[in-house]
């Protein structure tokens, strides 16, 4: 089994604010869908909660968090959670999708990383990736790069 993390974040790695995404990015949006799609997906309760459609469709959706959750798949512990996707032989690739607990818990379990760098700074951002971008240069090769317009490019990096 694979494990994939997937977020994007701006100059400054910010991810979020007010429990939301702080910018809007149709390109971004489209190959979230298209990297995800078919795949088992799994987030923490604020990620969840932010979803604008609940589930994702086409996606296994996992939510973990310390209270049931009605309505999707949860588990309370991230343990728990591998446990049972291992025992699961069905699932080969499973993506991380956020917050920031939870990718900072799998980024040590990560295989591959998708990263969109956003060229820009967004104003009073409130959550940040947890892992700097000199450890994932130590940790990962970057294996692509796309860029998409003077403000986005989308980005592989492989474990070494």
């Amino acid at each position: 089994m694979k494990i994939h993390m997937i977020w994007a974040q701006d100059t400054n790695n910010a991810i979020g604010k007010n429990g939301a995404l702080p910018w809007h990015f149709s390109e971004d949006l489209k190959n979230f869908k298209k990297l995800t799609t078919g795949h088992t997906i799994i987030m923490g309760r604020k990620t969840w909660d932010s979803l604008p459609i609940k589930p994702l469709p086409n996606r296994r959706n996992i939510v973990i968090s310390s209270t049931n959750q009605e309505q999707v798949e949860s588990y309370k512990s991230i343990e728990e959670c591998i446990e049972s996707l291992n025992e699961d032989k069905e699932v080969l690739d499973m993506y991380i999708i956020g917050g920031m607990s939870v990718y900072k818990f799998f980024y040590n379990h990560a295989d591959i990383l998708h990263i969109t760098f956003i060229n820009r700074s967004y104003p009073d951002t409130d959550t940040f990736f947890p892992i700097s971008f000199r450890q994932i240069k130590s940790d990962f090769n970057l294996e692509s790069k796309d860029d998409i317009s003077d403000e986005l490019s989308f980005t592989v990096w492989t474990r070494k």
